[in-house]
């Protein structure tokens, strides 16, 4: 299990085979929650890249105890969600 941080909102979440599942939306650290956009649209993915965007009602949960490993640039889960 990885411990998630306000600082990975904005990576990108990709699944086992390296394929890319959305963005980092919102991390809520205290439930180890990461929200994703599944399909982010390219103003979407600026916005969250820079850290200022927020989760809406279509973005997935995913537990931080489905990632594996936390990069600098991306949260991969070990199996697919």
């Amino acid at each position: 299990m990885s411990v998630l941080s306000t600082e990975d909102e904005g990576k990108f979440l990709m699944d086992a085979q390296g394929e890319q599942i959305g963005i980092v939306t919102e991390v809520d650290p205290k439930a180890q929650i990461a929200y994703v956009e599944p399909e982010p649209n390219l103003t979407e993915a600026w916005i969250q890249g820079l850290g200022f965007g927020d989760a809406d009602e279509d973005d997935i949960e995913v537990a931080g105890d489905a990632i594996e490993t936390i990069t600098d640039t991306e949260l991969r889960v070990a199996v697919d969600l």
